[in-house]
């Protein structure tokens, strides 16, 4: 993979990766705003603010002419919105970078946010708040994060509250946009198929307006746990659904890619170790997921599954198990070339078109302000022995760590106490 990385003289920063055999380009904006530089009166507002780009601009003054036009070249196009980021894109055929890098810009700096679009909008939030908690897969990840992070911005719901929703104006939007969407925060990625000779003039061109003034920073993230803890939310469902995790570390830390691999082995793929458990040996869950999220100031390794009622208790219990066999054994060489062969393959697998290059490359610019190429990656992921593993979990797979977010019929976190410990 190539990477060329170029910061313009407004701060702006503008990562490439050219792919010449590729038919298509993709124009990815990211910037550093998302729910975590949020004010609690203002929960949602990141989110909102990614809809709204969508509904005009001076040069495209509806949402119909924003999507007219980037379906009239059969383009793909959406964007996202996390805790410390918000992203635009659209993907083409090569022969439309113009066109898509244009319509990705304008709106990314020429919003408009018509009062009546925004009234509208709100209807369409809050029914996607309504969707989210409909889903018990999706609800209890919400329910986990307030669990580990309570009242402050990781512990909320990057959608915001129907309560809030229905307080944003346009006036909140401008301010928010003044705050965060400037140059010094915006990273700009083009992947695919592109002359390199005209790129970065077409990116100078294409966001000469945008706001050059001062960034603000987000509240850093507090952390603090001195034993288990338990969240339920009763509901009347068919299984029970919920996710148990520990506290890791956040991104920057040297231990990351140890427990990439500790992650691997226990749940990467059908033949890991949680899956074989629940799955193959158990029987007790159909979707098994075992995942860790880093961020700049913190990080957690969790898992997440539905149960039947009866056997939830079972389950949690089997899974604490799981983790504390790292703490108590070494992981096989076999298992362990394994799990770094799957990762490797998985990276390289995952980086084949031009709109993943884009996001791989755009996710470690915003934030870590580097984009370590795949072979980098690798490299790291095969230098991870068995006793690192082993010491890892050692540090990480304790009793205060733990935290257990159930969705489902209970509701008393007693029946959950005496199990919840390594």
């Amino acid at each position: 993979m190539k990477i060329k990385k170029k910061i313009l003289k407004n701060g702006l920063r503008v990562v490439l990766s050219p792919m010449k055999d590729n038919p298509s380009v993709t124009v990815l904006v990211m910037v550093e705003a998302g729910s975590k530089y949020e004010e609690k009166t203002k929960n949602g507002i990141s989110h909102f603010l990614e809809h709204m780009c969508f509904k005009g601009t001076n040069k495209r003054p509806s949402a119909l002419h924003i999507t007219k036009e980037l379906d009239g070249i059969g383009a793909h196009y959406n964007a996202f919105t996390g805790q410390e980021y918000t992203g635009y894109y659209a993907k083409a055929h090569t022969k439309h970078l113009d066109k898509i890098l244009d319509v990705v810009s304008d709106m990314y700096v020429d919003p408009l946010f018509p009062e009546k679009e925004i009234e509208k909008e709100k209807g369409v939030i809050i029914e996607e708040i309504n969707m989210y908690k409909d889903i018990p897969q999706r609800h209890i990840g919400d329910i986990f994060m307030e669990l580990m992070y309570g009242d402050q911005p990781a512990g909320w719901n990057i959608a915001g509250t129907e309560e809030i929703i229905k307080s944003i104006n346009r006036k909140d939007f401008v301010d928010y946009r003044n705050k965060h969407y400037v140059a010094s925060a915006t990273t700009v990625v083009v992947a695919g198929n592109f002359e390199e000779k005209t790129i970065i003039k077409k990116i100078e061109n294409s966001f000469a307006k945008i706001l050059s003034t001062k960034k603000y920073k987000k509240v850093a993230v507090k952390e603090s746990q001195s034993s288990p803890v338990i969240k339920i939310e009763h509901k009347e469902t068919d299984q029970t659904h919920l996710i148990l995790g520990v506290r890791t570390f956040d991104l920057f830390d040297k231990r990351l890619p140890q427990l990439k691999v500790l992650n691997a082995v226990f749940g990467g793929g059908m033949s890991s170790r949680l899956f074989q458990k629940l799955r193959d040996e158990m029987g007790v869950g159909y979707y098994v997921h075992s995942s860790i999220d880093a961020y700049t100031d913190h990080g957690y390794l969790a898992v997440d599954t539905g149960v039947d009622n009866d056997r939830v208790k079972e389950v949690v219990s089997a899974i604490v198990n799981e983790l504390k066999r790292f703490t108590n054994e070494l992981v096989p060489a076999e298992e362990l070339a394994k799990a770094k062969e799957y990762m490797v393959s998985g990276l390289l697998l995952g980086i084949e078109t031009s709109d993943s290059v884009a996001e791989y490359c755009a996710g470690q610019e915003v934030l870590k302000k580097e984009v370590l190429k795949p072979e980098e990656l690798a490299k790291k992921i095969k230098a991870v022995t068995a006793e690192d593993i082993k010491k890892l979990a050692k540090q990480l797979f304790v009793d205060k760590n733990l935290n257990l977010a159930v969705l489902g019929k209970f509701k008393d976190d007693k029946d959950f106490k005496d199990i919840l410990k390594f």
